[in-house]
């Protein structure tokens, strides 16, 4: 599903106008994003936890010259589905 069937389905779905659902899932990524880039977990009741992850420096080998190259340290964000999203998603 891309970007604007999945809001055009909120905006049906909760009955609110399609600018209204597009500002709140902008703040809702905006927010998980300010608090991942805090190194805090991000716990959404019924959905899951997104949890981020410092991925910490390291020396890779280009395939095709075989030069190494450091790698910094980059944040990512690991998801943990809740047993209520499992379920759902099983049944």
């Amino acid at each position: 599903m891309d970007n604007k069937t999945f809001l055009e389905t909120l905006s049906h779905r909760l009955d609110i106008s399609l600018g209204t659902v597009s500002t709140l899932v902008e703040a809702l990524s905006g927010e998980v994003a300010r608090q991942a880039g805090n190194l805090d977990q991000i716990v959404i009741p019924g959905f899951g936890i997104f949890e981020p992850r410092l991925r910490e420096e390291r020396v890779s080998v280009h395939p095709a010259s075989g030069k190494r190259l450091l790698v910094p340290p980059r944040i990512y964000l690991a998801f943990k589905q809740s047993p209520i999203l499992k379920q759902k998603i099983n049944s």
